[in-house]
């Protein structure tokens, strides 16, 4: 696997998901990161972004996911984002985390993450 990483942090869109009935109907921030691995270098080589990942096309890809159809878990959402990163081909493995800083927690808290982990296959 390559060593060589692009990493997109702190994307925020807005989502209906979560377990809660309220969670559904009010929505709430969803802040994403992701780190991708994958070969930079046939890339660099040409000056050629067709040979890497753009990672403001992606941005937008990621962006629709948590605006889209709402999930229970953010479990869930991380394993699409994940999906997202690896369509295409270029990318070997995706690390997602999703923060759900707004999860209704009785109690102070300053976020909530789940980090899920994809290879291509």
């Amino acid at each position: 696997m390559s060593t060589d990483t692009i990493s997109l942090v702190g994307l925020r869109a807005r989502g209906r998901h979560g377990f809660l009935p309220a969670e559904r109907e009010l929505g709430q921030e969803f802040v994403v990161d992701v780190t991708l691995r994958l070969d930079t270098a046939p890339a660099a080589a040409a000056d050629d972004l067709g040979r890497t990942v753009d990672y403001g096309e992606l941005a937008v890809r990621l962006a629709r996911v948590v605006e889209g159809e709402p999930v229970a878990l953010i479990e869930t959402l991380a394993g699409r984002l994940a999906d997202e990163c690896l369509a295409g081909g270029l990318v070997e493995e995706a690390e997602v985390r999703v923060h759900k800083p707004a999860a209704p927690i009785p109690v102070p808290f300053d976020d909530v993450v789940v980090t899920v982990r994809r290879r291509r296959r």
